[in-house]
């Protein structure tokens, strides 16, 4: 048995599970519909599959070494998680909030069963952006210059190695992220009353707007 295959499915799905800006834009879009939250996390997981393919290239080790290079890709993330999350707040504030009739007592609240919002995004602005929030991520290749070799055995061929764990990466994140989507989706009636949706969706916008505040800030601090 390969304990270090075994290690790392271990190491790969805790990464991958870790809430961040892919887990908040997927919840987030999939609050908008189940199609558009697919496509988000079917995006996210293409942008893995770019950041895995350049550390087997060996492309994200010329990422890191030059920094210029490095810091317009963080200019880039940060500034597109800045704009998702600036968007979501907005959102957050434009959306109506339910109201009780004063007048009717408490059986005029809000409805149990809380229709579908019609959706705004379409399924390749979703991919879009599920894509571009994960493969404009400055520490990915970082991450997967300094995780990968780990768990490569003396002796054997690198590349073939790497190109499995790379493999499993991706189709973690396949796993993952969709059936994120599908989660949200699910518990849509409850997600998407008035005042949970509007809390989700400003939690999201706070939270990647932090996350691109903090690659923008690291940077100007370089």
């Amino acid at each position: 048995m390969d304990g270090q295959l075994i290690a790392f499915t271990g190491v790969a799905a805790g990464m991958v599970a870790m809430p961040g800006a892919d887990f908040a834009v997927v919840v987030r879009n999939a609050l908008d519909s189940r199609r558009a939250g697919v496509a988000t996390a079917v995006g996210v997981a293409g942008g893995l599959l770019v950041h895995t393919a350049l550390a087997v290239a060996g492309l994200a080790a010329v990422l890191v070494a030059v920094p210029t290079l490095f810091g317009a890709v963080q200019l880039l993330g940060g500034g597109y998680l800045l704009y998702l999350g600036v968007r979501a707040l907005a959102a957050a504030f434009r959306r109506p909030v339910a109201t009780t009739d004063r007048t009717a007592g408490p059986a005029a609240t809000a409805p149990a069963d809380v229709p579908r919002p019609v959706a705004l995004l379409g399924t390749t602005q979703s991919l879009r952006q599920g894509f571009l929030t994960n493969a404009l991520n400055p520490k990915a290749p970082v991450l997967f210059l300094s995780l990968l070799p780990q768990f490569v055995p003396a002796g054997q061929p690198a590349l073939p190695r790497t190109l499995l764990l790379a493999t499993m990466v991706v189709a973690m994140a396949l796993v993952w992220f969709p059936a994120v989507a599908l989660l949200v989706d699910r518990l849509g009636v409850r997600l998407r009353r008035p005042r949970v949706a509007r809390a989700l969706e400003a939690t999201t916008g706070a939270l990647l707007t932090a996350l691109g505040g903090i690659l923008l800030v690291e940077l100007a601090l370089a």
